[in-house]
């Protein structure tokens, strides 16, 4: 069997296990962020923490509570990094600059996980069990509540009033991602990743070089890194390691998980609406866009123009033979289009119209599914946006879902579009400005420009995945990249809120035949257009001036 036919049936059974676990899971979603009734476990949680578990938060009051647990968060991180050497199972590693600490600090706060060093030498046991681990849970529900705070203030009515951030916290993290971390990482520890505390291990090479090699608790750590849409990686290989990624069916295993819950999560949005038509309306897109993605990006890594690819048979420089060209094609194509970062080929390897689609992924938002949660807030405020053009265009005041669209809606959602971009191009723009960050380019030319340009795009998209052949351990990227991650996590956050708190306070507007229908497949064609339109063209000048004109040249 070819590596391409295989890795097209692995996507043929991922789609069928998703579609198998898209009711059954969303509605199970649905059900946590709806319930009243607390666990006895949940209420000594509130009891702890000072929360009274019924009451209900205005929505400033509920964007303080995600920055100021966030905030807290950060802080307790860097500590927990800097003080590593003092902490048992350090495994003898130095101690963390400070300002890769707080980078890193960063990063895992805003459920981006970028990382600017080598796990395994960086990192101690401890830290990334009590740091990076925890993280990779708080933060992944971070962006489930915000999005559950979105979606009922379509569903609630003249209030003010959006749940309580600290219960939807709690909740995710109990009911929907422990449980499953716990089933799919024995499913990982049976199939070769390893999980153990071992330190370093002198192991000999066939060349009889002799090579330290760690062990530690990586399948925990690896299920919700992918479940979360976390991404990183305990070693500096990522997902490509034997150790986190040792088989194809793990490989698929882990697509599969970074892809379950931003996949289910419409069908939820669909319930607490009342009604699924909306989430399949929603599902729908999301899959157009993967879709198309993968097949594009598989063919581009196909493609075998010149004598060494042509001898390889593929473009398969920078990829595991275990996985092939449709697995990695697969696995790449999944990461960027959420928000994980997780890796098991190295994107700067990747042809030019290969890596550019990796950059177009996470220029559209991370929306196809995007990650846990602010994928499907993303695509809502996209959904906005659609109703409000297809309004213009009959001259009338848009509605969606019964809530009226107006000047102050559109400019939470337009300021909520506009960050990213702001935050790509400015920051990419800087660094090509400056001889010092240029000199951190190991490429020239267009493919020096995308590897900055993928760094941006990667950062203030809260992906976390690296082009690569790039030095960004520096102060100065650390610094430029943290404040991407903070401003593109928390700035979008503020304005989904706003625009939630919003709607919530109005009164609901009965359909009339001048409504546009939010479920049909008009709409998923309006909604797809907007996407490319409105968020990908926004990037055509960058990317002509990268992977483009790379790939057009070569």
């Amino acid at each position: 069997m070819s590596s391409t036919l295989a890795g097209w049936l692995q996507a043929l059974a991922l789609v069928a296990a998703l579609v198998l676990c898209y009711r059954p899971l969303g509605d199970y979603i649905a059900r946590i962020l709806t319930t009243s009734k607390h666990l006895r476990v949940e209420r000594g949680i509130y009891k702890v923490i000072g929360v009274d578990g019924d009451a209900d938060q205005r929505w400033p009051v509920y964007l303080r509570s995600v920055l100021a647990f966030s905030a807290v968060s950060v802080l307790f991180l860097y500590a927990l990094i800097r003080l590593q050497t003092f902490l048992l199972l350090n495994l003898g590693v130095p101690q963390m600059e400070g300002h890769q600490a707080w980078n890193t600090a960063i990063s895992f706060v805003t459920n981006t996980n970028w990382q600017s060093y080598s796990g395994e030498s960086a990192m101690g046991h401890l830290v990334q069990m009590m740091g990076l681990a925890v993280q990779n849970f708080v933060s992944a529900a971070v962006g489930i509540a915000i999005v559950a705070a979105l979606i009922r203030g379509f569903t609630r009515n003249r209030t003010d009033r959006l749940g309580n951030f600290w219960v939807d916290l709690v909740r995710i993290n109990l009911r929907l991602l422990l449980p499953l971390s716990i089933v799919f990482a024995f499913v990982l520890v049976a199939n070769g990743v390893i999980q153990n505390f071992h330190g370093f291990h002198e192991v000999a090479g066939l060349a009889g070089d002799v090579q330290k090699v760690p062990g530690g608790p990586v399948a925990s750590q690896e299920v919700i890194k992918e479940l979360g849409t976390n991404g990183g990686g305990f070693f500096n290989a990522n997902s490509a390691h034997p150790f986190e990624n040792p088989t194809g069916f793990t490989n698929w295993l882990e697509i599969f998980l970074i892809l379950l819950i931003p996949f289910a999560l419409p069908r939820t949005f669909g319930r607490m609406v009342g009604d699924n038509r909306q989430g399949y309306a929603i599902a729908s897109v999301m899959a157009i866009f993967w879709v198309a993605s993968t097949a594009l990006l598989t063919f581009a890594e196909s493609q075998h123009g010149g004598t060494a690819l042509q001898a390889a048979g593929a473009a398969m420089e920078g990829k595991e033979q275990r996985f092939g060209i449709a697995a990695s094609s697969l696995f790449a194509a999944s990461t960027t289009l959420t928000s994980t970062g997780a890796v098991d080929s190295f994107h700067d390897s990747f042809t030019p119209f290969g890596g550019g689609i990796n950059i177009f992924n996470m220029m559209l938002g991370e929306i196809a599914p995007g990650g846990v949660g602010s994928g499907l807030y993303g695509m809502l405020i996209l959904a906005i946006v659609a109703v409000f053009v297809a309004g213009l265009m009959v001259g009338r005041t848009p509605e969606y879902l019964g809530k009226k669209l107006g000047g102050r809606e559109m400019k939470f959602a337009s300021l909520y579009i506009l960050t990213t971009p702001a935050l790509v191009l400015v920051g990419t723009g800087v660094a090509m400005a400056l001889p010092g960050e240029r000199a951190g380019m190991l490429n020239s030319g267009a493919h020096g420009f995308s590897e900055v340009l993928y760094a941006f795009t990667s950062a203030s998209n809260n992906n976390g995945s690296a082009f690569a052949g790039i030095t960004v351990n520096t102060d100065w990227y650390d610094t430029a990249l943290g404040l991407c991650m903070v401003f593109g996590r928390f700035l979008p956050m503020v304005f989904v809120l706003a625009l939630a708190g919003s709607l919530a306070q109005q009164q609901p507007v009965p359909a009339t035949p001048g409504t546009l229908p939010t479920h049909k497949p008009l709409f998923v064609g309006l909604l797809s257009g907007v996407v490319l339109i409105v968020v990908g063209l926004t990037y055509f000048p960058a990317l002509a001036l990268g992977p483009i004109a790379e790939g057009l040249s070569s």
